[in-house]
């Protein structure tokens, strides 16, 4: 059977805790190259962990956050300017993706909005409940609870045989039973160790809730600073904390 692998590339939050990079990780098949969100600095850690971006075909987003999609005008401007990339590129998030990506082209690189692409730029706003079938990879996008100026999507991927569940940024949704279930890999934020902020999952609410994940494996992401000071004290049972450069071959 096939298999999948995931590099962890950032799993950081957005105030650099831990000196890790935004949250961005890269899924390779025997075929497929993509990328499960674009933090800031994703281009950066894509260079430190050898990860070619020309080979990237797709990049799926879960909400608009800069932590989440803000590498977006670096990665594409690094794929005009500098590798002159002449492949296509599918990016598929949120309603208002499109938007929200000529508008942070702008302000950090004014005229670039304008531009026209050397390569096919394709994109695809998801739809919770609605399956996007995107070359060798099916996406299942499901609504959860984070504002972000745009819906923000929990996300059930299937890359050949193997299907990776992912919350995004998120408080406790019951849409994270369907997302983790069977899955291969179940990536959950972890933010807080308790439960004091708003659209944010915590330690204390995985714990309780961790009977109903019943994927094969769970990683813990996006770990703010005091969440990072208490894993060392931490059981932490079925879960596994991820760390910048993790490969986990599914």
């Amino acid at each position: 059977m096939a298999s999948v692998e995931l590099r962890v590339l950032g799993c950081g939050d957005a105030f650099g805790s831990g000196a890790r990079f935004q949250t961005c990780f890269h899924l390779k098949s025997d075929r497929h190259s993509l990328l499960l969100d674009c933090g800031a600095s994703s281009l950066i850690a894509m260079q430190r962990f050898g990860v070619d971006p020309g080979a990237i075909e797709a990049i799926v987003l879960s909400h608009l956050h800069g932590d989440h999609f803000g590498g977006l005008p670096f990665f594409l401007l690094h794929a005009h300017y500098v590798a002159k990339r002449r492949r296509g590129l599918a990016i598929a998030g949120p309603a208002g993706m499109a938007s929200r990506i000529n508008a942070a082209l702008e302000v950090l690189f004014p005229g670039s909005a304008s531009l026209t692409w050397r390569f096919p730029l394709q994109l695809i706003e998801l739809t919770p409940g609605q399956i996007c079938a995107l070359g060798g990879l099916r996406i299942m996008p499901f609504a959860v609870d984070h504002p972000s100026g745009a819906p923000a999507l929990g996300l059930r991927l299937r890359l050949g045989r193997r299907t990776i569940g992912y919350t995004g940024d998120t408080a406790w949704s019951e849409a994270l039973i369907e997302i983790a279930r069977q899955a291969d890999l179940f990536i959950a934020e972890c933010y807080s160790p308790r439960g004091n902020g708003k659209h944010h999952l915590d330690w204390q609410t995985l714990r309780q809730r961790a009977p109903e994940l019943a994927a094969r494996r769970i990683l813990l992401s996006h770990m703010s600073a005091s969440m990072l000071a208490e894993l060392p004290k931490l059981d932490l049972g079925p879960f596994e904390p991820a760390q910048d450069g993790l490969t986990i071959t599914l």
